[in-house]
């Protein structure tokens, strides 16, 4: 990869996009039939409608898809209503957004789907920006920049399919029919656009969060630099809070081994080994207790730096609590996998990852019994929106006389999957003085710094 490539990101997905457009933009179109038409250039407000028959209706016209380019890229800008944020987690909310670049809308089974393309390096000033805040410490905000994009890019170069999403299932489900449901879900089911905005791969809000000169000159200073394992950009995966301790990828996603993406206590002191977590009487002790770590920080000013304003809604991250009443948790398990387990009689891990993240839980009830995995759908199970880890330990609570639980209690580390950048742990290296390529080579193991538009390992 020689030149810097453009992104296409998928915003949003609406029966109705409302946007409004500062500055001239000139509007290329699809038609019905598949002809390619300019139409008069555009300004203001714009209001593109899903039709009955699955095509847009824009102005008089009716098309397959439209493309809005910026005369001026330097100042022109569009926003966007109703963008919705923080999909399935306890900070979801639907907000305006503001965007640089071109927009293209194009029609999908009824709805209209947004889709902002800009450069690469663009698209990862506003990334480092939503990720983290644009206050963040220069270190910590290089060193994200070079994840973000290592991430990006080594997407955009995975082998697609006829429709461009890739060939490896995002989802898989093993047997479902002998009681156990093994499910994991990855960034690779997007249809017409490499990355999407939220979550679910990094999140993007364009010009919505304040960018500081700090951010740009992040981005500036690390152009084109890339993690690489032997001679390939990595997959660099990251969260807010690993819990003192990094999991590796076959916990959270298919059962392969990633080099740069494996165990590891997030500390400094190389005499502070990590204990064996995925013995149940290690995790146990670990969770229960707070050991030293880099992430190991309630400071509020290395929180600002690391979290927006929604993300900080949750106190805690290294170390947390969630109670159920057995009614909450039956009714919470029934709404979430869709069956009727009965009344909960314990949540038993059968097996955890290096972290101590459980990687399959079984839910015994009084109707039947279930074990389900990987993380990520325990933590749907468990909570209306993503309980904050499956690193976690459970206390039953019983009343005088009663055989069932009345309560139970979960105790928890870290926040995330805990694979590869800790950003909590990052954001206290950055303070301590660690440069951004000792931050990046601690989480990522086995990994080299090089350039993705033409330079040289480092």
């Amino acid at each position: 990869m020689n030149a810097e490539p453009i992104v296409s990101v998928g915003i949003v997905r609406l029966p109705r996009i409302d946007c409004r457009l500062v500055g001239p933009y000139a509007v290329s179109a699809e038609t019905t039939d598949g002809r390619p038409s300019n139409l008069p250039q555009a300004e203001g407000d714009q209001c593109i409608a899903a039709t009955a028959d699955g095509h847009i209706s824009y102005g008089d016209g009716v098309y397959r898809s439209l493309t809005f380019t910026p005369a001026d890229p330097t100042t022109a800008t569009f926003s966007i209503e109703r963008v919705t944020i923080g999909i399935g987690f306890h900070w979801e909310r639907s907000e305006r957004q503001v965007f640089a670049g071109a927009l293209t809308l194009v029609a999908d089974d009824g709805y209209v789907q947004a889709i902002n393309r800009l450069p690469v390096e663009d698209y990862l000033v506003s990334v480092i920006s939503s990720e983290m805040s644009a206050r963040a410490s220069v270190e910590l905000l290089k060193a994200h920049a070079v994840i973000s994009r290592s991430w990006l890019l080594a997407q955009m170069q995975s082998p697609k399919d006829e429709v461009g999403v890739s060939a490896t299932p995002s989802t898989v489900d093993v047997d479902a029919e002998r009681g156990e449901l093994i499910r994991w879900y990855d960034h690779t089911s997007h249809s017409g656009f490499d990355v999407c905005a939220d979550d679910h791969c990094q999140r993007y809000q364009g010009l919505t969060r304040p960018i500081t000169p700090a951010a740009r000159e992040a981005v500036r200073s690390t152009r084109g630099e890339v993690l690489t394992h032997e001679g390939r950009i990595c997959d660099a995966r990251f969260s807010k809070c690993c819990g003192g301790a990094m999991e590796e990828y076959a916990t959270c996603w298919d059962n392969r081994h990633v080099p740069y993406l494996r165990r590891g206590r997030d500390t400094g002191d190389p005499s502070a080994p990590l204990p064996d977590l995925t013995l149940e009487a290690e995790a146990e002790s670990w969770i229960r207790s707070a050991p030293e770590a880099f992430c190991h920080s309630a400071d509020a000013d290395t929180l600002r730096q690391v979290l927006n304003h929604y993300d900080q809604e949750t106190a805690d991250f290294y170390r947390w609590t969630v109670n159920y009443t057995q009614r909450e948790l039956s009714s919470l398990i029934r709404r979430r996998l869709g069956m009727d387990m009965g009344d909960i009689i314990d949540l038993r891990p059968l097996s955890r990852g290096p972290s101590g993240r459980i990687l399959r839980l079984q839910i015994v009830g009084t109707r039947r019994s279930l074990v389900i995995g990987k993380e990520l759908e325990i933590r749907r199970a468990l909570s209306d929106s993503h309980l904050y880890s499956s690193a976690f330990v459970v206390d039953r609570v019983f009343a005088d006389g009663q055989s069932l639980p009345t309560a139970f209690r979960l105790t928890g580390a870290g926040w995330g999957h805990g694979v590869g950048l800790c950003q909590i742990g990052a954001a206290v290296m950055g303070q301590r003085g660690y440069g951004y390529r000792d931050i990046l080579l601690h989480y990522y193991k086995g990994a080299a710094i090089g350039n993705a538009y033409g330079g040289s390992e480092k």
